[in-house]
């Protein structure tokens, strides 16, 4: 095969058949194409456009700015302040006015320029600029949970697959260094066989009334709502629409698809069940009564596992927020942000030895990110992963609403000879969107 050089975004927008530690493409890249380590030559920057630049979007806007491998060119969000906010962060960045703004995610990932994309948007639109982006090309970095539903996290696994591209989602409790430790800790049989865990998670919100308003000057309402059903503008009781419609089910699971993504995710990495899920959930939630919200803002659900653990998830004021791992004799180890505990303490002194398992080491989420975006390889919170943590607050969801137990075949996403349920996997989408 005669030698050929490739610019590196021809380079990563062509990688296909990525797998945790090869690439599968019939091209030799020379170094001086990929550039050195350190290199922050402008051809070899990591070019980025971001997707939703509101409050967590700015967050992680702050985050990759501050990487001096990226450069991001272009911002987009359906409302014109969080727009102009986000160009000016850029420009300030850079010392120019080169920033571009976009109201329709499909212009900015359509630009043919970009290596990568951040997208941070509220639930319902998760899964269709994320499915754009991979067949466009793109490797992306995503805010929790995956998708809104079970079905749309599939759609999302398969396109990453498909086309070949590095997925970050943004469970950056995997980056950190005591999540990390509790569940080497566990999997290396510290505290023996886990029985159970308990994973707590917030309390919802309960009540709030609020009536429709005129459409502020700057937002594309119809846009916002995207494949969610139509509804007259509300601020959801807070004074703009930007953050409290986690507590509508048309938009999110309230905190238990919020946090899921988090607790559920370093559950499962503890136990070494994230690419799995159980195999029979039931349980209740406690619903408003009245007002705008309608998720659950106390709720307790029981998942088994084909290897007889049970994990209880369960709001905070039913269960420790956190996640808890109960072994044998008494023993324990639990985590939760700014925490690590042990039954016996001893345990947290314990050294992983070299022929034990080694769990992904990051403790940079969006460097982790970066460096899979140049190396092709894995990242520490790849699409699999990120989808079957949040099917488990998903299938909670379920079970709570259909009032009964469930019984779940995790290899094919289908419930067991119930239809009712199966149909509670998918949402409909509101035209002209779809998958």
């Amino acid at each position: 095969m005669k030698k050929r050089e490739l610019n590196r975004r021809q380079f990563l927008k062509s990688a296909t058949g990525v797998t945790a530690g090869a690439i599968a493409f019939p091209y030799i890249v020379s170094s001086s194409v990929l550039g050195q380590a350190g290199s922050v030559a402008p051809s070899n920057r990591i070019v980025m456009g971001a997707i939703g630049v509101g409050s967590m979007g700015t967050g992680d806007l702050h985050g990759f700015l501050n990487k001096k491998e990226v450069q991001t060119v272009a911002v987009c969000d359906v409302d014109k302040a969080h727009r102009d906010r986000a160009k000016k962060i850029a420009d300030d960045k850079y010392g120019n006015n080169d920033c571009k703004t976009y109201l329709d995610f499909r212009e900015l990932i359509g630009r043919g320029d970009l290596d990568a994309v951040q997208l941070a948007m509220p639930d319902q639109w998760h899964s269709i600029p994320a499915i754009a982006a991979a067949r466009a090309g793109l490797d992306i970095h995503a805010q929790k949970p995956l998708a809104r539903t079970i079905r749309e996290g599939r759609a999302i696994c398969d396109a990453v697959q498909r086309y070949g591209r590095v997925w970050q989602t943004g469970s950056q409790q995997r980056s950190s260094s005591n999540f990390h430790r509790a569940c080497e800790l566990v999997r290396n049989g510290r505290i023996g066989k886990v029985q159970k865990v308990e994973v707590g998670l917030p309390t919802g919100g309960t009540h709030r009334l609020s009536k429709p308003l005129p459409v502020p000057e700057g937002l594309d309402w119809n846009m916002w709502l995207g494949p969610a059903p139509w509804r007259p503008y509300c601020d959801f009781g807070s004074g703009n629409c930007h953050y409290q419609w986690r507590w509508i089910m048309d938009y999110s699971g309230g905190q238990l698809t919020d946090w899921a993504g988090h607790h559920i995710d370093i559950a499962h990495w503890g136990l070494g069940l994230e690419r799995t899920g159980p195999v029979e959930i039931e349980g209740r939630g406690v619903y408003p009564r009245d007002g705008l919200y309608d998720t659950p803002y106390e709720y307790k659900f029981t998942c088994k596992y084909a290897n007889g653990l049970t994990m209880i998830v369960a709001n905070n004021k039913q269960v420790l927020q956190g996640v808890k791992w109960y072994g044998e004799s008494g023993k324990w180890i639990y985590v939760k942000r700014g925490k690590l505990e042990a039954n016996p303490s001893s345990v947290l002194e314990d050294v992983i030895g070299p022929d034990e398992i080694q769990l992904y080491k990051s403790r940079d989420h969006k460097q982790n990110f970066l460096d899979c975006v140049r190396s092709r390889k894995e990242t520490v919170a790849p699409a699999e992963i990120g989808h079957r943590s949040i099917s488990v607050a998903l299938l909670g969801e379920i079970a709570m609403l259909t009032e009964r137990k469930l019984r779940w075949d995790p290899e094919k996403e289908v419930f067991i000879n119930d239809d009712e349920a199966n149909r509670m996997l998918s949402r409909p989408m509101r035209s002209p969107w779809h998958l």
